[in-house]
Order: C-alpha cells, then sequence, then structure tokens
C-alpha cells in the first residue's frame, strides 16, 4: 500500500498506553489523526488530560466520537410492550421499565438501560457498543471510504493472557472499503516503558495513577481490583452517588426488578447468595449493590475485617501501583 495513500488514526482512551501510541505516531514524524470515544463515564481529570495533550506534545488534536443508544432503545421499548406483556411479565415492572427508557445522554447509562444489566468480566460488551462501534461508524467508515487506514493500538501482552495473544499487526477487509489495518506498536513493552516516553517527551501521565488507578478508562472499569475500588471511593465519593443513581435505573430496566454495578459474586454475601440460589434456595437477603461493594474495598482479604490504613486520611498522598511516587 501506498505510504500517500495510507491514513494513521491513534486511539486514545487517556491511559499510558494509548498515550504511548500517540508519542511514537509524532516521532514518526508523518500526519496523523487521534480519536477518542466519550462513554460519558470518565473521571473529569481523564477529559481535561485527553484535551490538553496535543498542547502538551504538538500533536494532533484528538477527535471525539459518542455513541448514540436512541434507536435501540426505542426499539426496547417496544418489545417490552410487547413480548414483556406476551411473557406474563408483572404490570409493575413492565410500567418500571417504561418510566426509564428513555435516552439520558450518557452513552454508558443508555447502553446498560437498553440492556437491562451493566457489563460484567464474562460479558463485557461495554468496550464493542461505546468504544468501537462509535469510533468505526464515525471516523473509521469515512475515512476507508478514501483510502487505507492503521489503526495504532495501545495493547500490551503484558496486561493479560489474552493480550498476550494478539499480533503486532493484522488485516482487516471490509467489502467495498479499503484495508484496515490493526497495528500494536507496544505490544511487548511494560509499563515502566510506557512512563519513561512520557519522561522522554516531558509529558506528565495521568494525574489518577498517582492516586491509585491502576486504569484510568471508565471511571471505575467493571475489570477495577479491589485496592483500586477503595481509592476511588475515597477520593472521590460523588462516583458512589452516581452508581447507585446508575443501579436504580438500570433495575427498573430489568426484566428481573434488579441489576448490580458490579457481580453478586465479588463479595463474601453475595458469593453465598449466589451458591444458595444454584441450590434452589431463596434467602430473604438483597444482592450486593455498590453501596456493599464499597464497604467491601475497605476490608482486608477475607473482605470481613476493615482495613485500618485505609481509614488514615491520605488523600494528598501518592498511592501509584507503577512506582510513580518515588
Amino acid at each position: 500500500m501506498g505510504e500517500n495513500l495510507t491514513q494513521h488514526i491513534v486511539n486514545i482512551s487517556g491511559g499510558k498506553d494509548s498515550a504511548s501510541c500517540y508519542m511514537l505516531a509524532i516521532m514518526r514524524g508523518k500526519p496523523f489523526r487521534a480519536v477518542t470515544a466519550d462513554t460519558g463515564h470518565e473521571n473529569e481529570i481523564t477529559y481535561d488530560w485527553i484535551s490538553k495533550l496535543s498542547a502538551r506534545t504538538g500533536g494532533p488534536e484528538v477527535e471525539v466520537a459518542k455513541a448514540d443508544f436512541s434507536d435501540r432503545i426505542a426499539r426496547k421499548r417496544t418489545l417490552v410492550q410487547t413480548k414483556w406483556v406476551s411473557e406474563g411479565v408483572a404490570d409493575e415492572i413492565i410500567q418500571a421499565a417504561l418510566d426509564v427508557l428513555h435516552p439520558t445522554g450518557i452513552p454508558f447509562l443508555d447502553l446498560c438501560i437498553w440492556k437491562g444489566r451493566f457489563p460484567s468480566v464474562k460479558g463485557q460488551f461495554c468496550t464493542e457498543h461505546l468504544k468501537a462501534e462509535p469510533i468505526f461508524d464515525q471516523v473509521f467508515a469515512p475515512a476507508l471510504a478514501q483510502g487505507n487506514v492503521v489503526s495504532w493500538q495501545g495493547e500490551r501482552r503484558a496486561e493479560s493472557p489474552n493480550r498476550a495473544k494478539l499480533p503486532r499487526h493484522h488485516r482487516v477487509r471490509y467489502g467495498g472499503l479499503a484495508d484496515l489495518h490493526i497495528w500494536r506498536p507496544i505490544l511487548h513493552w511494560s509499563a515502566a516503558n510506557t512512563f519513561a516516553l512520557h519522561d522522554y517527551f516531558g509529558l506528565q501521565p495521568n494525574p489518577l495513577y498517582r492516586m491509585g488507578m491502576g486504569r484510568v478508562g471508565c471511571f471505575p472499569c467493571i475489570n477495577a481490583q479491589k485496592g483500586e475500588l477503595a481509592a476511588i471511593f475515597k477520593r472521590f465519593p460523588d462516583v458512589l452517588e452516581k452508581l447507585r443513581q446508575f443501579e436504580l435505573l438500570v433495575s427498573k430496566a430489568s426484566k428481573r426488578g434488579q441489576a448490580t454495578f458490579y457481580a453478586a459474586s465479588t463479595t463474601p454475601q453475595g458469593k453465598r447468595l449466589v451458591a444458595a440460589q444454584k441450590q434452589g434456595l431463596r434467602l430473604d437477603e438483597h444482592l450486593p449493590g455498590i453501596d456493599d461493594i464499597e464497604a467491601w474495598s475497605r476490608t482486608t482479604r477475607g473482605g470481613t475485617q476493615f482495613d485500618g490504613f485505609q481509614l488514615l486520611d491520605s488523600d494528598s498522598l501518592c498511592s501509584s501501583q507503577y512506582g510513580l511516587c518515588e
């Protein structure tokens, strides 16, 4: 493929890995574009960091793609009014769903209202619908109509067993369009490599990394670890109220009448309830909601005793998982 016909586009998440791809593209010395997906579920620090990336590095402005679930929510309303009724779903559940099946303008929340559930580790539909779809439809498809595209993606083998299997480059062909080349330039890098490149550019990483966050994408991510959740709830107490509201709305959109942001089996109490349900037992206890998750995040291993160190007032202290405090 001719270099002059190939468009390079860097996917930006606000994290260290995608930023490294962006800086490598700058070092390449040729024009490129950058795009991010606004999920409506990011920390304001991340939005601000992305908006200033161009000015701080000399690279291109980051374009924004945003998913819209209006049509799918409208179809869900029709489904509730027809199929749910024919299936004998209780009237109060049907009415509750119809009350909330309206777009909020927050892509993450609208996705969950449409689905009637939150994404999970086993059902991680958020990446596809919130990031891949809008970026492809709004940026990549128009670009592919003009010529080949190289998509720079900040994925590293060290992140997970699944990513360890990824190729550094592969080509995707779409009928009637040019070729899309997926390019993972930092696949073999360590996290330390990415921060070293930040240092080389004089670019401060997303400040959330110094606040105990391992991930700075969705806030919080469904893959967030216990310690990271404790840091989020302590430093950003407004997140807890936001997730309470999310659980309330998505529960109303669910045929079961309940939905929890994290899997019920996350806490010891939840594991016990799930095990009882599998045995056909019905216990007079609610499945763990976000308040239960917040309380559990402050406990020591085993989830039964509170961690005294976490109770200390350490909001202003650096608590990086990557050694950035040294």
